[in-house]
């Protein structure tokens, strides 16, 4: 029988007790076995004693905040998914908790239907690593977030090396290419705001006029390196007024 959702066990933690039940409330009503803690020390003693999935804790607590969380989580449950909470304005570490193991930022304050795609996504990421451990199929209905993506005339997007591949040619991405490149595929016709995006592949927070001027040269530079590869070329497309979208291969 193959396991469902409903099992997956998720802890939210946040000092805020209205946000806390909220996100709550949010996963129970999606059928997920859901604790919560107000704190980070909490937190901790709650993951030493039950098993967790995943959890999604807010970067800013008194006390403990949520990158010691992050850093303590890794060490004695290393097969939990983690998705940070941030608000704008308070960011200043975020830079920090890129270089941990965290599979998602969410910006507060996060509609439902953004925690449960990144819940979703986080569980899937999860199952399909105890897969690969176990040499098991059978956990999972969803497939793992891709890595390597193939295109129809055989163009070859391998995010882990961050090089293009196409009858021959390589095209190799710098680190903050790879990263914006890889945050767009993954969420292919999902518009990101130029503060997500400043966020999640520089890892800080910009203001709405500074995030634009951020992202331009970025995205020029990627945009020059994938119209060399028919498949790509006008991919990476701009809303106005509002973000970048990656348009996938109908």
């Amino acid at each position: 029988m193959k396991a469902l959702k409903t099992r997956s066990n998720i802890l939210v933690v946040d000092d805020e007790p209205v946000a806390r039940q909220s996100l709550s409330d949010i996963l129970k009503l999606e059928g997920y076995t859901v604790a919560s803690a107000p704190n980070g020390h909490a937190a901790v003693e709650h993951v030493r004693m039950h098993p967790v999935d995943l959890m999604i804790v807010d970067l800013r607590m008194p006390g403990m905040d949520g990158l010691e969380v992050v850093q303590v989580v890794n060490q004695i449950s290393p097969e939990t998914e983690i998705v940070l909470l941030t608000a704008f304005g308070s960011t200043e570490t975020a830079i920090q908790a890129l270089r941990l193991r965290i599979h998602d930022y969410l910006l507060k304050p996060a509609s439902p239907s953004q925690v449960l795609a990144s819940v979703k996504k986080g569980l899937t990421r999860r199952s399909s690593r105890l897969r690969a451990r176990s040499g098991s199929g059978n956990e999972t209905d969803v497939e793992e977030p891709a890595t390597e993506f193939s295109l129809k005339d055989g163009t070859v997007v391998d995010l882990s090396r961050r090089q293009i591949r196409f009858k021959g040619r390589i095209e190799h991405l710098t680190p903050a290419e790879g990263r914006l490149l890889r945050i767009l595929m993954e969420n292919a016709g999902k518009v990101f705001t130029h503060r997500e995006l400043v966020l999640l592949v520089q890892g800080y927070d910009a203001s709405q006029r500074e995030a634009p001027e951020i992202l331009r040269p970025l995205v020029s530079r990627l945009r020059h390196k994938l119209d060399s590869f028919p498949a790509l070329n006008n991919r990476v497309n701009s809303v106005r007024g509002t973000g970048y979208v990656y348009e996938g291969e109908s």
